[in-house]
């Protein structure tokens, strides 16, 4: 299955970073997308807005991978499956929405970790590989995150990747079933920092909640 999934992708589409890769979803991710999504629910809702009675169903799992496909070829998003390099093990997703060409150059980032990977730095390694290959592939200037200002781990994580915090927003977004404040961050394609800069030892303690920016409110996989 790995390799026949592996063929279906273009080089542009596979993003090798260390220890992980990232890919554009696809159908036959739907099995292990549920299992994972459902085993992490508690994990999740609290960052994420209220789920649906259909939102590990297949169908709705079919409708998202349709509107991924039109706006990947309309190039306002870039939706991305996270897995491990050794074993192919789906571990979350992140999202690259709301792109903005001309004078912008500009983007939003959001992502999602399934709770039994959480604290291993597979979400800084993806997001780091990600973030370089909208820098120097899609020749992005800015790409801006928002998290819920209780979610201290996510906020550390960003500010290790490179992002800095830009503002607050009352009531930015509709999570869990109420309207909630977020903090702003930005990063620019300058601000990326190399990842061997960054220390094992900080790594772990910095991927243990999910981070909820506004491309995946918009765009949860």
């Amino acid at each position: 299955m790995i390799s026949r999934i592996w063929s279906r992708q273009t080089h542009d589409d596979i993003l090798v970073g260390e220890g992980v890769y990232l890919r554009p979803p696809v159908h036959a991710d739907y099995a292990e997308w549920r299992e994972l999504r459902e085993e992490s629910r508690s994990f999740l809702q609290p960052w994420e807005p209220k789920w649906t009675d259909t939102e590990l169903s297949k169908s709705a799992f079919r409708y998202r991978l349709r509107r991924y496909s039109a706006e990947r070829r309309a190039g306002t998003s870039f939706p991305y499956f996270l897995f491990n390099g050794l074993t192919h093990q789906l571990l979350g997703g992140i999202n690259i929405t709301h792109v903005r060409r001309g004078v912008s150059q500009a983007a939003s980032m959001g992502y999602w970790m399934g709770q039994r990977y959480a604290g291993c730095g597979y979400m800084r390694r993806g997001t780091q590989r990600l973030l370089r290959h909208m820098f120097e592939h899609e020749k992005l200037h800015r790409v801006e995150a928002a998290c819920l200002p209780s979610n201290e781990v996510s906020i550390g994580l960003l500010k290790r990747v490179g992002f800095h915090e830009i503002g607050y927003a009352r009531d930015y977004l509709h999570i869990n079933g109420r309207w909630q404040d977020h903090v702003l961050f930005a990063c620019l394609s300058e601000d990326l920092r190399i990842i061997d800069t960054i220390s094992p030892s900080i790594e772990v303690s910095g991927d243990k909640s999910p981070l909820k920016g506004e491309g995946d409110v918009k765009h949860a996989l």
